[in-house]
């Protein structure tokens, strides 16, 4: 870990630590003299080591890299099927994956799709498969419009707590 902490760092990494810093100020870990202490330490930190002492003692996010870990028995990480396929040895794998607590799905999920599904089908069948067709996309538009606006206000009403 020691020759990871000498790695020299720029912009983007400073920015990073810069942001989880305000945002542990925001959620009350740091008052605002440690937030200003630790911003000035941030602008003049040349290594990961010396961004890796200004967060130690905050909880995840902490804006740095998250340490590389040991490889799962029995996964090959460069080559095989789960590199392949997306699986835990594929690249991208530990970029879609390593916040599992950050999705905020409340109950089951909307169930769109059998429901338009079904539409459709009376429609096509009494009305004609256009007038199905057009109701659907009429009817999903509606739908996408709603969960929109409910996302936006769900997201302006999380941010103000």
């Amino acid at each position: 870990m020691a020759r990871h902490d000498e790695i020299r760092i720029g912009d983007a990494e400073r920015d990073a630590v810069m942001g989880a810093l305000h945002d542990h100020f925001a959620e009350g870990r740091l008052d605002r003299a440690e937030l200003d202490e630790r911003l000035d330490a941030v602008l003049s930190a040349r290594t990961r080591g010396d961004l890796r002492t200004l967060v130690k003692d905050l909880p995840s996010p902490t804006g740095l890299p998250e340490p590389e870990r040991a490889p799962v028995a029995g996964v090959p990480l460069a080559f095989g099927w789960p590199a392949m396929s997306g699986g835990p040895g594929h690249p991208a794998w530990r970029r879609h994956h390593r916040h599992p607590a950050r999705r905020h799905r409340h109950g089951p999920p909307f169930p769109a799709f059998p429901l338009l599904l079904g539409v459709f089908l009376v429609l096509a069948l009494t009305a004609g498969p256009g007038t199905g067709v057009l109701v659907v996309l009429q009817i999903a538009l509606a739908v996408w419009v709603i969960r929109a606006v409910l996302l936006a206000f769900g997201v302006r009403r999380s941010r103000g707590h």
